[in-house]
């Protein structure tokens, strides 16, 4: 597993990157929510009223930070709709609103 502090503008981030056999597990989690891969499932986290989306990679898969970040969301759920983050934004930018 790897762990990584991703500096923000107004604060910082943690971001994780955990082999699953041939592919990773990667999100970016602020102290009010989480930006992960596609394997994050943001209307369960919706149930516990936590901000979540997910993005979709420029290339074929999400396989570190760079491409959590550059990577543009796919889905969101209504709590990181309620903070700004919209479909179709990158990555980074929808970290940044959390």
């Amino acid at each position: 597993m790897e762990h990584l502090i991703v500096p923000l503008e107004e604060k910082e981030a943690e971001g994780f990157v955990i082999p699953l056999g041939d592919v990773n597990l990667v999100f970016v989690k602020t102290d009010s929510g989480i930006v992960g891969c596609g394997a994050i499932d943001v209307m369960a986290l919706e149930k516990f009223g936590y901000p979540a989306a997910k993005v979709k990679p420029k290339g074929n898969s999400v396989a570190d930070i760079n491409d959590l970040m550059e990577g543009e969301i796919a889905a969101v759920n209504p709590s990181g709709e309620k903070l700004g983050i919209k479909i179709g934004m990158t990555g980074k930018e929808a970290v940044r609103l959390l």
